[in-house]
C-alpha cells in the first residue's frame, strides 16, 4: 500500500488525523470513519485504502479524536458528527465526495452526509441495534440520508442481519458478506476466505461509485 500523507485536524473535541492515499487522477473522493471500538485499522478500511486509489477512488480515512488522544471508548455521537464535519471542512475536493464508514462511523455519516455536500453515503457493517436487542433500532438514520447509499452487511452481524433491513428503503443498496460478522470477519471454513470477503467490499463499492456516484450531480 502506498503510504498514507497524515494531517492534523482541530475539531471542538480534541486533535483528529487525516490519513489520505490519492489516487493519480481520481474520479471519487471516500471519507471514511471508524467505528467505536477500533480506529482506522480495520480489515474494511483497510482493504478500501489499499485497493481503491489505483481505480481511479482517493481514500481519506478520519480518525477521531477519542482515538487519536489513546482512549479505549469512542465519546457521544455529537461529538463525532461535529470532528468528522471538521474534516471534511478542511478537505479541498474536486470530484464527488462520498461519506462513510464503518459501525459508529457508518452512523456519524449518515446523520451528516448531505449537510456536508457528499453525492453518496458508504454504509459499512451498519448497527441497527445493540446486540441481543431488536429495539430501539437506528433505522431513522438511515432513512434519512437521502442520498445514494450503498450498505455492506455482513449476513451474521449479531448488530443487524441483513433480513432485518426494510426492503423500501430508498436510493439504498445492499451487499451481504456471506458467512460475515460486525467486523466482516468470516470463518476460517466458511463460504467465502478472508480476502475473498476483502474482495466482496472493494468491489461492490467500485461499481456502486461508478454506477451511482461518478458523474451524477448532488441532488440538493
Amino acid at each position: 500500500m502506498k503510504k498514507a500523507t497524515v494531517r492534523s485536524v482541530a475539531t471542538p473535541h480534541g486533535e483528529g488525523r487525516l490519513h489520505t492515499r490519492r489516487a493519480a487522477r481520481p474520479i471519487a473522493t471516500l471519507l471514511l470513519s471508524h467505528g467505536a471500538g477500533g480506529g482506522i485499522e480495520s480489515r474494511d478500511l483497510w482493504a478500501l485504502a489499499d485497493a481503491l486509489p489505483a481505480q481511479g477512488v482517493s481514500v481519506v480515512l478520519f480518525e477521531q479524536p477519542w482515538r487519536v488522544a489513546g482512549r479505549k471508548v469512542a465519546t457521544a455521537p455529537p461529538t463525532l458528527d461535529a470532528a468528522l464535519t471538521c474534516a471534511a471542512d478542511v478537505m479541498r475536493v474536486r470530484t464527488p465526495l462520498v461519506v462513510g464508514g464503518r459501525s459508529a462511523g457508518a452512523r456519524s455519516a449518515a446523520r451528516t452526509a448531505r449537510s456536508l455536500g457528499a453525492t453518496g453515503c458508504l454504509v459499512l457493517s451498519f448497527p441497527l441495534h445493540q446486540p441481543g436487542r431488536t429495539e430501539p433500532t437506528r433505522l431513522p438514520e438511515l432513512r434519512g440520508v437521502g442520498l445514494p447509499t450503498l450498505l455492506i452487511q455482513g449476513e451474521r452481524d449479531p448488530m443487524g442481519r441483513p433480513e432485518e433491513f426494510p426492503g423500501d428503503l430508498d436510493r439504498v443498496d445492499m451487499v451481504v458478506v456471506p458467512g460475515a460478522d460486525h467486523g466482516l470477519k468470516v470463518p476460517a471454513r466458511g463460504g467465502v476466505s478472508q480476502d475473498e470477503a476483502m474482495g466482496i467490499v472493494v468491489e461492490s463499492t467500485l461499481e456502486w461509485l461508478v454506477r451511482d456516484v461518478v458523474g451524477n450531480p448532488r441532488v440538493g
